[in-house]
């Protein structure tokens, strides 16, 4: 099973915005004013071509007006393309982000990939529990783990059942940010790659799950990249590997989480791989998400 792809689907935003549903429990987000969509659409388009550049597949959707969706740009929430032809369906926190579940969106994956299964979680938010997505869980495909940290948007009951809907096996901590608020994805602390990891270990303050968490990336053989608290506000865990039309291994981040990496951090994350980045400030101000949040991971089989 490869751990990377090389088919994104992202989604271009019409509506984006700071979305004050998810200011709930998202501390990255700040309400800035102005006219956020057009700097977040030139933003996403600029990042979309730097992919393209460095020969990655991107399938853009661009998303409609109503029903009005401020979050959609970060679809990797909600969905999720499994290399078996399943699609996972995921129930989200804020209400007005289970509007981004647009079919046409998933018509639009299906024009080019084969889809054998959709798999609906959404129900259990009638039950307050939420699970969302690849933002909620960073999935080491190859060793079929599912490392999460817990927040109210990640619940340990709901992990375990996708867990064994795709025979994984769960790896869950607790994490807080500098102010002791719970970090509400564990994609802004942590991303798994090939031969590497990044995590912010100083995130967890119980010594069990942090050895847990270490012992269980070791085992896998991969090499951890330490990141601070410092460097997680500026989105430095949120990164994403991927394998471009050469074969070649990309690891994809924001330019200000690149500019918080130390020069030794940059040496070993690029051991293995290109570090490509864009600009971003924009997205990452008003939605509280950076780079990997903008990018969902087709692992479907091109038809």
């Amino acid at each position: 099973m490869m751990q990377n792809t090389a088919h994104l689907l992202m989604i271009q935003p019409v509506n984006f915005g700071f979305n004050a549903q998810t200011a709930i429990n998202n501390t990255f987000q700040k309400n800035i004013g102005g006219d956020v969509q057009q700097k977040a659409l030139q933003e996403f388009t600029d990042f979309v071509a730097v992919l393209r550049k460095n020969k990655i597949d991107v399938t853009v959707f661009e998303d409609s007006l109503h029903p009005a969706t401020p979050d959609s740009i970060f679809p990797n929430n909600w969905i999720s393309f499994h290399a078996d032809g399943r699609v996972f369906l995921y129930p989200m926190f804020a209400v007005n982000r289970r509007l981004e579940r647009k079919a046409a969106v998933l018509d639009a994956v299906k024009a080019n990939f084969s889809v054998t299964e959709i798999v609906d979680l959404t129900g259990s938010e009638n039950d307050g529990l939420f699970l969302e997505g690849t933002g909620s869980m960073i999935l080491d495909r190859e060793n079929k783990i599912a490392y999460a940290c817990l927040s109210p948007r990640t619940d340990k009951k709901l992990l375990n059942e996708f867990c064994k809907l795709v025979d994984y096996n769960p790896v869950t901590f607790s994490a807080t940010d500098n102010t002791g608020v719970d970090i509400y994805h564990t994609n802004v602390m942590m991303c798994v790659a090939e031969t590497l990891a990044v995590a912010c270990l100083e995130a967890i303050t119980d010594k069990e799950e942090k050895a847990n968490l270490v012992n269980s990336l070791r085992e896998t053989n991969k090499e951890i990249v330490d990141i601070s608290l410092q460097q997680l506000n500026h989105f430095a865990g949120n990164m994403l590997q991927v394998v471009n039309a050469d074969g070649e291994l990309l690891l994809v981040m924001s330019t200000q989480a690149y500019q918080s990496l130390t020069e030794s951090q940059i040496e070993m994350l690029q051991k293995n791989n290109r570090i490509i980045h864009s600009s971003l400030n924009t997205i990452e101000t008003a939605g509280g998400g950076s780079a990997r949040c903008m990018m969902a991971e087709v692992f479907l089989e091109k038809k």
